[in-house]
């Protein structure tokens, strides 16, 4: 594809080159002087003026282009109802969740669906257990389902020994059913991602579960009945397109 640029333009573009650098300074400045152990530091500028888009570690953040004033919450356009900071956060999640190994993760249907899911659950949650009890119901529904594991009491907790033990198992498939419907599975150790996949989920923003993540970041937060979460994932990705497009 060639692309031309008028001779206009491309002044433009050069004058205001020295102008953004100096925002993204002056913002960067004064973020590493209020969190010098900050690790990601991303920069972007938003559609409000005056306004930048801030990537802290895994949140984003909004500051005015003279690193002044600082602003927390969600940028919404009302004209499009478009939430500005969930788009955001759902690149970040996007980033963190490729290069995820589907060998490490406890999956339920075919790896053809139509829809597939990473599912942060936790053996011991109920709704955790009420959406593994649809589970052929979801897969029915053209849903892949790929558990990773979210111990909510943490890595020293009975229920994080429970998700080894599943994870270690000869068949993940079974043990997970078994814990889900609050039996012990046969206990079992090896090299495992279940405290990866803890701090993974802490790290994404998952605060309970179970938390649903699609392959685009998206996060669902909480159990969705088969057929209603279907239609949601259907919505995702015609708007998906749509915003392609």
């Amino acid at each position: 594809m060639k692309i031309s640029i008028g001779i206009g333009s491309l002044v433009g573009l050069i004058l205001a080159l020295p102008a953004m650098a100096a925002d993204e300074q002056a913002i960067e400045e004064r973020i590493r002087a209020l969190v010098p152990e900050v690790e990601t530091l991303a920069i972007a500028e938003t559609p409000v003026p005056g306004l930048m888009e801030v990537q802290l570690n895994n949140d984003i953040i909004y500051m005015s282009k003279d690193g002044r004033y600082l602003m927390q919450g969600r940028l919404i356009d009302l004209e499009t109802q478009n939430d500005l900071t969930d788009t955001a956060k759902s690149g970040l999640r996007r980033e963190r969740i490729a290069d995820l190994d589907s060998a490490d993760m406890v999956s339920f249907g075919p790896e053809d669906a139509e829809f597939e899911l990473m599912v942060f659950t936790d053996t011991d949650c109920g709704y955790c257990r009420r959406l593994h009890e649809q589970i052929d119901a979801y897969v029915d529904e053209g849903i892949r389902i790929n558990y990773l594991a979210f111990p909510r009491a943490g890595i020293e907790s009975a229920t994080y020994e429970t998700m080894v033990s599943v994870w270690c198992a000869s068949d993940r498939q079974s043990a997970m059913t078994t814990a889900k419907s609050g039996q012990k599975p046969p206990k079992a150790e090896c090299d495992n991602p279940v405290e990866e996949q803890y701090l993974l989920g802490q790290a994404l923003g998952v605060t309970g579960t179970p938390a649903l993540l699609t392959p685009n970041g998206d996060l669902i937060p909480g159990y969705v009945p088969p057929g209603e979460l279907k239609k949601r994932l259907q919505g995702l990705a015609d708007a998906s397109a749509s915003s392609a497009d």
